[in-house]
């Protein structure tokens, strides 16, 4: 089974460019889409389900080694246990870290001669062992960095515009404004009988499309506007 795990940290950006690229190499993958705003593993359901679901030569593809994880321990650390269940992981974006690029590396073992010179070459196949590992540790490293970056500068960028005069977000007290409230109220002093409709708040609150809350909550800032 190979599945495409896609992930973004904010609803503002776009999962469907990792789903193209992955679905372009495999295009029969099961893709698995999620919405997650947290550094850890924890919270991230549909990864939890499918990495209990997932079996010995299944393959899971990420757009890259950041959709993995943020943490760089963390993410070597599934790393290893997912390449010791013997599940196939493919980065798109790394693909020198694939699990079988990994394996192929463990599998170059040079060949023991039987004799004194064994020494090295046992010596010589930790290394490639070694190797092959700080590769992995390296790419997570330098993901967690990428995502470091990116909010120290957006954390600068926000100071500099608040030095600047630049109003940052909503302004205290200031109203939300939404196209949808607009025709809800236009609704409500239409047809609600409290504004010389015929209707009851009941039937305005179905024509409307909103909650009770939400209806008595426009009723009142029409009523006092």
């Amino acid at each position: 089974m190979i599945y495409g795990y896609c992930r973004v940290s904010t609803q503002s950006q776009n999962i469907e460019r990792q789903v193209r690229n992955i679905l372009a190499v495999f295009p029969d993958a099961e893709i698995i889409r999620e919405v997650y705003t947290g550094t850890t593993f924890q919270g991230r359901d549909k990864l939890e389900k499918l990495l209990k679901k997932v079996r010995r030569d299944d393959t899971i593809v990420f757009d890259s080694v950041s959709r993995m994880s943020r943490s760089a321990e963390e993410g070597f650390a599934l790393y290893q246990h997912l390449f010791n269940m013997g599940v196939h992981l493919v980065f798109l974006k790394e693909p020198h870290i694939n699990t079988d690029t990994y394996r192929k590396a463990l599998a170059a073992k040079v060949e023991l001669t039987g004799d004194k010179v064994d020494f090295i070459l046992v010596g010589v196949n930790r290394y490639l062992m070694e190797l092959a590992k700080e590769q992995i540790h390296i790419a997570f490293e330098q993901s967690q960095k990428e995502v470091d970056d990116l909010r120290q500068r957006t954390r600068e960028g926000m100071e500099t515009a608040k030095m600047n005069g630049k109003q940052i977000g909503q302004k205290a007290g200031a109203k939300l404004h939404v196209k949808k409230s607009d025709a809800a109220k236009k609704a409500i002093q239409i047809y609600s009988k409290d504004f010389g409709g015929s209707l009851s708040d009941k039937d305005v609150m179905k024509l409307a499309g909103i909650s009770p809350n939400t209806y008595y909550k426009y009723k009142s800032e029409l009523r006092y506007k």
